[in-house]
C-alpha cells in the first residue's frame, strides 16, 4: 500500500508539473532557469548534483544507443507536432489575411457560403445602392458581383490525378475591391472574353496554368492572360469575367456573393443595417475580415487537435522510451549511486542529476527536431481543400511560438521520463544497490 501510495504521488506530482509547465511564458521558464544554474553553482546539494550529473554524462559514450532512443524519439515528437501546428498556423494565416474591415460581403440569409449562396440581379441592385458604398469617380459604386465554380485541374508532379480549383468570376470593380491582388505577369482579362488570370499559388502547384495556355472549362477553351499575387487565399484562384463565367457554367444573371468597398470602416454598420432591414432583399452581411476567419476557424483547429493528438501519442512512446533508457542507465550505475550514498551524497542530489541528465537528452532531441521542421518546412508551400471544397494553396508557419512549444513539450517528456527513475536511484537500500552488480 505504501508503494502505491508513493507512486501515486509521483504521477500527481507530474501531472501537476505538466500543468504549471504548459501554462509558463517564455520569462517564466528562463527566470526558473536561472534559479536553477544558481542553486547548482552556489549551494552544496547543487554543486554535488552537479558533480554526478558530470559524471552520468561522461558515460554517454558507453550507452550510445540507448541514448539515442531518448533524442531520436523525442526528436520525432518535436518535429511531427511542430509541423502539423505549422500547416494549421500556415493555413489560418493565409485566410485570415483574405479581407479587410473597410471592404464588406453580402451573401444570401442563412446561406453560411458562398457556394451555398444565390443572389438574383434585383438583389445586387439594392446592394449595390446601399448607404456607405464607396464610389468611384465617374460616380459608381466600387462592387464585384461574384460567383464561385470548381474546376478539375491536375497538380503539378501527378498529372494523372485531378485537383479541385476554384474559378472565380468577378465584376468590374474586382481589382479595386480586392486591392491586394496585383497583377505580377501578363495582364488583367479583359470582359466578355474567355480569358482567366491565375493566382500566383495556384500557378505554383497546379498544372497547365502558364500564361498563353488554354484550359477546357466548362465545355469551352479559356486561355491564362495573366499572373496575379495576393498573399491571401484568393492566390489559389483563377479569375475570370463574371459573365462569361456564368455564361460558361449556365448560371444566368445570379450571383453567389457582391463584394463592396465602403466609404470607411466605420460605414459598416450603416451599410449592415440598411440591408438587413430592407424588405427587398434577406441577406447576412458581414466584413471580408471576419467572414474568412470563419471559413479558417473550423479546419483549423481540426488540423491543430490532429497534430496535438498525433503529438500525444507519439510523446507516450518517447515517455516509455525514456523510462526504459533512464532505469537501464541507473541499474547499470547502481554502485557508482550507492557508493556516492554511502559517502554522504543525500537523496536529492541523486534525484535532481537523473533529472537534469535525462531532460539535457530531451533538451537535444528537442533542438534536433525543430531544426529539422524549420529547414523543411519554413515556408514550405501547400494545399488542403478550404471552405469551398477546393484547394487552398498555403504555406506553412514555423514560428518561434511553435518552436518553443516544441521544446516545453521535449523538457515535460524528459521530466517524466527521468522523475521516476531518479525516484528509485534515490530510494534503493545502499546495501541492495551494492549487491545489484
Amino acid at each position: 500500500m505504501k508503494k502505491f501510495l508513493s507512486g501515486l504521488g509521483m504521477f500527481a506530482i507530474a501531472v501537476a508539473w505538466l500543468v504549471v509547465w504548459t501554462l509558463l511564458p517564455w520569462f517564466a521558464v528562463v527566470a526558473l532557469a536561472i534559479v536553477f544554474a544558481l542553486w547548482l553553482t552556489l549551494t552544496r546539494a547543487g554543486r554535488r548534483a552537479l558533480s554526478v550529473t558530470q559524471v552520468g554524462l561522461s558515460t554517454l559514450a558507453s550507452r550510445l544507443g540507448s541514448t539515442a532512443v531518448i533524442v531520436i524519439g523525442i526528436a520525432g515528437v518535436v518535429a511531427v507536432l511542430v509541423a502539423l501546428l505549422a500547416m494549421g498556423d500556415g493555413l489560418r494565416a493565409t485566410l485570415q489575411q483574405t479581407g479587410s474591415d473597410d471592404t464588406a460581403i453580402v451573401l444570401r440569409g442563412g446561406s453560411g457560403a458562398e457556394t451555398n449562396s444565390v443572389l438574383s440581379r434585383d438583389d445586387i441592385t439594392v446592394i449595390e445602392g446601399a448607404p456607405g458604398v464607396a464610389k468611384d469617380a465617374q460616380g459608381k459604386p466600387i462592387t464585384s458581383a461574384e460567383l464561385v465554380v470548381v474546376a478539375n485541374i491536375p497538380k503539378k508532379g501527378d498529372p494523372a490525378t485531378d485537383t479541385n480549383v476554384t474559378i472565380r468570376g468577378v465584376g468590374d470593380g474586382a481589382w479595386t475591391v480586392w486591392s491586394n491582388a496585383k497583377i505580377v505577369a501578363g495582364r488583367k482579362f479583359t470582359p466578355g472574353l474567355r480569358e482567366l488570370d491565375v493566382g500566383l499559388g495556384a500557378q505554383r502547384q497546379f498544372a497547365g496554368l502558364d500564361l498563353g495556355k488554354q484550359l477546357r472549362l466548362g465545355g469551352q477553351d479559356w486561355t491564362i492572360v495573366g499572373v496575379f499575387a495576393s498573399g491571401d487565399a484568393h492566390e489559389s484562384e483563377l479569375w475570370g469575367d463574371a459573365k462569361s463565367v456564368a455564361s460558361a457554367y449556365r448560371r444566368g444573371s445570379s450571383a453567389e456573393s457582391v463584394i463592396v468597398r465602403l466609404t470607411a470602416p466605420s460605414a459598416f454598420d450603416q451599410f449592415k443595417a440598411s440591408l438587413t432591414s430592407d424588405p427587398r432583399v434577406k441577406v447576412d452581411v458581414s466584413t471580408t475580415r471576419e467572414y474568412f476567419n470563419k471559413q479558417s476557424e473550423g479546419l483549423s483547429k481540426v488540423i491543430r487537435v490532429i497534430g496535438i493528438t498525433i503529438g500525444v501519442i507519439m510523446a507516450i512512446g518517447a515517455i516509455f522510451g525514456a523510462l526504459n533508457t533512464m532505469y537501464a542507465a541507473v541499474a547499470t550505475r547502481s554502485r557508482e549511486i550507492a557508493t556516492l550514498r554511502a559517502i554522504g551524497f543525500r537523496g536529492l542530489p541523486v534525484v535532481v542529476s537523473v533529472l537534469l541528465e535525462t531532460m539535457l537528452l530531451a533538451l537535444l532531441g528537442g533542438v534536433i527536431g525543430a531544426a529539422i521542421v524549420w529547414l523543411l518546412f519554413n515556408g514550405y508551400t501547400a494545399s488542403t481543400l478550404g471552405g469551398n471544397f477546393s484547394q487552398v494553396v498555403f504555406q506553412f508557419q514555423v514560428t518561434p511560438a511553435l518552436l518553443w512549444t516544441g521544446i516545453k513539450w521535449a523538457l515535460a517528456i524528459g521530466f517524466i521520463g527521468g522523475l521516476f527513475p531518479a525516484m528509485r536511484a534515490a530510494r534503493v537500500p545502499v546495501t541492495v544497490a551494492l549487491r545489484e552488480q
